[in-house]
């Protein structure tokens, strides 16, 4: 190869190899699909859509919500990890994929580790241990003697297997050396009606879907399943306040797009994403779910998803869950 050739050839490796980050650098000029996991109007549904509203106006680009449900979110999950890595389809993430699922089933079509380029975290909600208000017990102390007392005969509830729901309470049990038979529901509007209705006495319940029942009395909040307690539920005491430490339950999101995500695009979203949570209208939606905004970085998104995956799955094996 003589030397014009070799030159010639060099500065068309160096305009291809330019060509993405140049491409990124103009992100976004195009409409952004959001898959989210589950059927449009559930609890993640609407976060997404009021952040794609917030982000739209910061990026300058309509994010359009593309509601993808099945398999415990694998569906929406796979199809984004197969995309093209560009920026314009990403994910709203949640404990499933981010750190249920690999231990929830024998094989999955993507490695949650490898297949993402983790983008940023949304927030996080806690779950709340709540029972029928006519059970015997009144408060955290009592509901404790009395399910140690009746191993195997208290039922609870929860929106189906594998749900964070479902696992904060085999958490529970496993920290407490409790025996509580799992109902498994469809979803967390029957799972909550039944108990209600004093069908099942007992679930644990996130305050994003129960918040409204727990304020108006309908279920008795014995103790919830954060750090510290809710500024929506300030006479709730913690489950470490009530004697059960390291038994933090919660249900947290995120955004993740393909494995090989620019960097300028990843913090072009993140930077996006951060902002949107100023705004009123994500607050208010926040607020309504009591849901703990999480703005960081990428890195911090990732490392929080592999630490709650590590935490977990000692749990899931314990009980011998699995989904397939």
């Amino acid at each position: 190869m003589d030397r014009r050739t070799l030159l010639a050839t060099l500065a068309s490796g160096t305009a291809v190899a330019a060509a993405p980050f140049a491409h990124a650098q103009d992100y976004p000029a195009q409409l952004i699909k959001w898959v989210v996991p589950y059927p449009a109007g559930g609890g993640t549904d609407v976060i997404a859509r009021v952040l794609a509203e917030a982000m739209r106006q910061t990026l300058g680009q309509q994010i359009v919500v593309d509601n993808r449900p099945g398999a415990s979110t694998n569906i929406g999950a796979d199809l984004v990890a197969k995309s093209k890595p560009d920026g314009y389809t990403v994910l709203s993430a949640d404990n499933a994929v981010l750190a249920f699922n690999e231990h929830l089933f024998s094989k999955l079509p993507f490695n949650p580790e490898k297949d993402f380029t983790y983008i940023g975290a949304i927030g996080k909600f806690p779950l709340a241990l709540v029972v029928h208000p006519d059970f015997p017990a009144k408060n955290f102390k009592e509901f404790l003697a009395y399910v140690k007392a009746n191993p195997g005969k208290v039922n609870y509830a929860s929106p189906g297997n594998g749900s964070p729901h479902h696992l904060a309470m085999e958490m529970f049990k496993a920290r407490t050396g409790t025996f509580i038979t799992h109902i498994p529901y469809r979803g967390a509007a029957p799972a909550m009606a039944d108990v209600m209705g004093g069908q099942v006495p007992c679930m644990f319940l996130d305050l994003a879907s129960g918040l409204p029942i727990m304020q108006g009395n309908k279920v008795r909040v014995l103790a919830i399943g954060s750090g510290a307690r809710s500024k929506r539920l300030p006479d709730v005491p913690t489950l470490a306040e009530v004697g059960v430490p390291n038994t933090e339950v919660f249900a947290f999101q995120g955004i993740l797009g393909p494995a090989g995500l620019p960097a300028a695009v990843v913090n072009k979203l993140n930077s996006d994403l951060n902002k949107a949570f100023s705004t009123p209208a994500v607050q208010k939606r926040f607020d309504d779910f009591g849901m703990e905004a999480m703005p960081g970085t990428p890195a911090q998104f990732a490392a929080l998803s592999r630490a709650e995956s590590k935490r977990w799955g000692p749990i899931i094996k314990q009980a011998g869950i699995k989904l397939d």
